[in-house]
This record gives C-alpha cells, structure tokens and sequence, in this order.
C-alpha cells in the first residue's frame, strides 16, 4: 500500500482541486432534487471530458514540457489567451472556493463565526503549507485528505443507508423547465471541473518528475486515471448523500454554497442524530479544503510558467511565491472589501469557465495530435474519436448554456 501510494501524485492533486463545490454542493443538490436521476448526466460529461484532461499528463511526460509550452509552439496569442483568461478567472475562484471552506471549518471547530476570520486564516495556513512545504508536502498532504475524505464520505452513506428505509428509485430522468435544465447545465459543467485544469496537471506532472525520477508517461497515465476514477466515485457518493438524506424532505435549497453545505450537514445530523455531525462535517471540510489548497497551489503556477515563456526577462525561483503572494494578496482584497459583488464576480468565472470549455479541447486536441507530440504518445484512434465527440459535445453544451442563461 506504501508503496502503491508513493507512485501516485498529480492524480490525487487532480482529485483534489475538482472535488469541491461540483461535488459538496452541485453532485450533493442533484441528490436532493432528482434522487440517483442524474447519475447519467455525471458519467456522460466524465467520458467526454476525460481526454481533454488526460492529455495534460500525457503531453507533459512524452515531451518534458507543460503544456503551456506547448501552447506557445502552437501561437504566442494561444498562450496570451490563456494568460489573460487565468489572470481574470483565478481570484474569484480562490475566493469562492475559500469562503466556502471557512464556513465549515466555522460548523466543524467553532472559535469564531465569522467567516472573513477563518478565510484569512485558511489562507495563510495554505500559503505557508505551499512556500515551506513546496511540491513535495503538497504531493503527501493530498494524499492523506483524499484518503480522509473518501473513508468519512463512505461511512457516511453507510450511516446514512442504514437509517433511512425509504426505498430510491434509479430511474434516470431529463429535468424541464426553465429552472431544471439550468442546474443541469451548471451541474455538468463543472463536473468534475474546469477543463483548464488540464494545465496544472501537467505543470504538477513535471514537478512529480522531479522527485520521482521513475515517474513517466505510463505511470502518469494510470495516476491521472485513478484520480480521474475517484472523482467519479465520489460524484456517486454525494449524490447518494443528497438521495438518502434530503430527497424526501419537503424543504427548499439554500442557493448560496456556503449555506446550502450548511443546511445538508444540519440536515444530517438531524435525521441521523449528533453522533453523525462530525463525519459529514469532516468529509464537507476535507473536501473544500483540498480545493482550497491545490488551487492556491496551481494558479500561482500556471501564471509563474506563463510569465518566464511570454517575457524571458521574467525568470528566477522566487516567480511561484511571487504569484501565490500576489493571489493571497487579491482573495483577502476582495474578502474585504468586495464581498458585495462576489455573485457578480462568480458569475462572470462561471460563464468563462462554460465557454471556454471547447477552447481548451480543442487546443489539447491540436497539440497532442500535432508534430509536437513523439508519435508513440499520440492519440488512438479511439482516443480520437471520443476527442471528436468530446469537442462537438462541448461546443453545444456552451452554445446551450449560453441561450439558457
């Protein structure tokens, strides 16, 4: 088992940063408003999705470099694309993803309800976690939280299954109307997560390298499918945990995330009784966390190669904590003194993350294809054909979300 978790890295990272609020909230709200209806609308955007993501750890093994490098021999403009995209994207999404984890660290240890409080604190402790500890404590700390979070996340469907006897249908079912097709939208595109987040997996892939010289494109392959796996199994498991505890209540969803995870956890311990509180608490927690953490980890990253590939002047060891401070520095700014306009700042990600999805198949599509690529690594035929599908999926999936909203 040691060993079997030594070789395993950029895949649980990968795990970790899209186990957040597609799961906590959006796998857990589908369980409470649909039962186990939508688990096909889950294993249909994994499938079209997973080449996208995989080519990140592909590319960056088979060649040695990310794939920003790779973006750059496609056209500097593909690369100052994804710069300005990243740069607008990246805190509101730490933001978001921290407010949240603040919220439940407040349910789960209590010291002080203010959520502003814990976000500051959270967020230092990441920073220090990522500028002490480097690649190598991120790597071993995400191992033990997704070890965490699936053994208290399973207990408590166990809890949950054995307590509740109403007997769940595993009808699957299309949701109508105006309201419905709209979560469906919201819930599959950012299951499991953003596609850009192909990127951080190869820069991770690279620095996995580092300390594991035996670490290759095989192996890399196989972590990133285990991960990529696991997400999977945990959208499962917090659908069945929105199915189980709130599919029968007559109550109506908060629609902020922070307060809707609060009102599942209430909700809970409520039908199951105090003794269950800290197990959901811990698997909500754990969850945001590795979110919170690997993203603070990442965006710094991705912006770090970015800036030495598009201006060489801009270069040296110190270009990663640089960036992480300048995040740390905007998710505080914005914790106070922009909390008001957080829905509008979410919004405007939200919608870049759903258009910009077929931008960045597409770009992981080229570049693996292209002469770039040693041929061994190149696509299958298979692989192609899902990539095909994959990308016209995509494309009208943005295009509908984009007459929806």
């Amino acid at each position: 088992m040691k060993t079997f978790f030594k070789k395993l890295g950029p895949g649980l990272l990968f795990a970790g940063a899209a186990i957040g609020v597609s799961h906590l909230v959006q796998s857990t709200r589908a369980g409470a408003d649909y039962g186990y209806g939508l688990i096909w609308a889950l294993l249909l955007v994994h499938l079209f999705k997973y080449p996208f993501f995989q080519y990140g750890p592909r590319y960056a093994m088979a060649t040695g470099e990310s794939l920003l490098d790779g973006y750059k021999k496609l056209g500097k403009g593909v690369l100052y694309a994804y710069f300005i995209l990243n740069f607008t994207t990246m805190f509101t999404i730490q933001t978001a993803v921290t407010i949240v984890t603040a919220g439940l660290a407040s349910n789960l240890f209590g010291i002080t309800p203010n959520p502003i409080v814990w976000s500051i604190i959270i967020t230092f402790l990441c920073m220090i976690i990522l500028i002490i500890g480097k690649y190598k404590l991120l790597d071993n700390l995400m191992k033990v939280i997704i070890t965490a979070l699936t053994i208290c996340t399973l207990i408590a469907i166990v809890i949950a299954a054995t307590e509740i006897k109403e007997t769940l249908s595993f009808n699957q079912i299309v949701p109508n109307g105006a309201t419905g097709l709209t979560f469906l939208i919201a819930f599959m595109g950012w299951m499991p997560a953003p596609l850009d987040i192909s990127v951080w997996h190869s820069l991770w892939a690279l620095e996995k390298k580092k300390v594991q010289k035996s670490y290759k494109t095989k192996r890399s392959i196989t972590d990133f499918n285990i991960g990529y796996i696991g997400t999977v199994i945990l959208g499962i498991f917090f659908i069945s945990l929105g199915a189980l505890i709130m599919h029968s209540s007559n109550e109506s969803f908060n629609n902020g995330a922070t307060q809707f995870a609060f009102q599942f956890i209430n909700m809970y311990t409520n039908t199951l009784g105090p003794y269950a509180h800290y197990i959901i608490a811990i698997a909500a927690f754990t969850a945001m966390f590795s979110t919170t953490l690997t993203t603070l980890d990442a965006s710094p990253r991705a912006m770090a190669k970015s800036t030495t590939l598009l201006f060489n002047n801009i270069q040296g060891k110190y270009n990663l904590v640089i960036w992480i401070l300048i995040l740390v520095t905007g998710t505080i700014a914005i914790l106070l003194f922009l909390m008001s306009e957080m829905k509008t700042l979410i919004d405007v990600a939200t919608i870049l993350s759903f258009i910009t999805a077929p931008f960045y198949a597409i770009i992981n599509y080229k570049l693996v294809s292209s002469k770039h690529m040693p041929e061994k690594w190149k696509p299958s035929l298979k692989m192609h054909i899902l990539s095909w599908a994959g990308i016209l999926f995509l494309m009208g999936f943005s295009v509908w979300y984009l007459t929806t909203i």
